[in-house]
């Protein structure tokens, strides 16, 4: 297996743990364990009698039984649990694609999205959204993308790097097109019940197409991403089985603990994305003054959910250069662009409680450079 170099996560090990403050980051607020643990009376007593042997391979039949009540159409048995999202990705794509096989990914996107699915042997094809066009999307294009051996569609909505929403209407035909063709559609839903409009969420894609495969995780939305669990959901069971055969070679089963800490988590889901919703709510609006006060440099297409938004930078020369600059000298973390291949944009994230203070000291550093 070849892959090329995973450009975001590189950056983020250089610098993540260098810069004091994050405006980048694409999680919400965490939590401390003991208020997780504080959310059910029992929860420090039964982590404590916790035995510290393997765990089932699928994962925990209540950490299943907590995920699959996320879902209108799925139960236990359509859900395989992860070493974290990314793990989704790679035991996915590799249990489905191979040689001869088409895939089309949307882009931007998280780069293992692309690399994992070319890696495999597959023709990917990119269906490319624009700055330009505010980041629409074009089904017409994505139309003229397949083929005969168009095999699996990759989505994310909501949408890394661009915080936006897909539209229902553009959604439900991008399953038409899947279900015409009997593709898989590999659906990335890591933020899902982070639409800042609640009235804007989209059905998990594994509820309405049965050969959909929905992705997710507590990483994001639940601000839980030291737990490093995540999920795969889907009916249609060969297809998840392929998966889980891969999963046999990479981690097997994941943490006990974590399986009872996220299990517990999904519990008490509506609270906790709520509380993480209301904070990006509240934040976005200290970002967009920042980027209306500092105009020759920034502008965006405003986010419409997630804790992330995708801003186009201008006469700064090279924007990979300039974020790290300002992490070396003001201590504040920008994600260049570069590393979706938008390379004149940076990611900005407000899901964190200390943004006020992030923003204020990046917009002393740009008043005095």
């Amino acid at each position: 297996m070849e892959v090329a170099p995973f450009e975001i996560e590189r950056f983020y090990e250089r610098w993540e743990f260098r810069a004091e403050l994050m405006l980048s980051s694409s999680d919400c607020e965490s939590r401390t364990l003991g208020e997780l643990l504080a959310l059910e009376p029992d929860g420090g007593e039964r982590l404590g009698a916790l035995r510290l042997g393997y765990t089932e391979v699928p994962g925990s039949d209540e950490l299943r039984e907590a995920i699959a009540g996320l879902h209108e159409r799925c139960g236990p048995e359509d859900v395989l649990s992860l070493a974290a999202a990314e793990e989704g990705i790679f035991i996915a794509y590799h249990g489905l694609l191979g040689p001869g096989d088409h895939v089309v990914v949307e882009a931007p996107c998280y780069g293992s999205a692309i690399e994992l699915a070319r890696s495999t042997g597959a023709e990917v094809s990119l269906w490319r959204r624009r700055h330009e066009d505010g980041w629409a999307h074009d089904l017409d294009k994505l139309e003229r993308l397949l083929t005969p051996r168009t095999k699996l569609i990759y989505i994310n909505s909501p949408h890394n790097p661009t915080g936006t929403q897909m539209a229902r209407p553009t959604f439900e035909r991008v399953i038409e097109l899947a279900r015409e063709r009997s593709a898989i559609l590999f659906s990335d839903e890591v933020y899902r019940g982070l639409e800042h409009d609640g009235a804007e969420r989209l059905p998990a894609a594994c509820d309405v197409y049965e050969r959909a495969i929905s992705l997710n995780t507590v990483s994001k939305a639940h601000g839980l991403p030291g737990l490093r669990v995540g999920w795969l959901v889907c009916r249609d069971h060969a297809l998840l089985e392929r998966a889980r055969e891969i999963k046999l070679y990479t981690t097997i089963c994941s943490s006990a603990p974590s399986e009872l800490l996220v299990a517990l988590a999904l519990r008490h889901a509506e609270q906790i994305v709520g509380e993480s919703r209301a904070l990006v709510r509240r934040n976005l609006p200290l970002l967009e003054q920042l980027l209306e006060r500092r105009s020759a440099t920034f502008s965006w297409t405003r986010p419409s959910a997630g804790p992330i938004g995708f801003a186009h930078v201008s006469g700064v020369g090279d924007v990979t250069a300039w974020c790290e600059r300002i992490a070396a000298e003001a201590g504040v973390l920008l994600l260049p662009g570069s590393v979706y291949g938008e390379p004149d944009h940076v990611r900005l994230g407000y899901g964190r409680a200390n943004l006020a203070a992030a923003i204020e000291r990046l917009d002393a550093y740009l008043g005095r450079v």
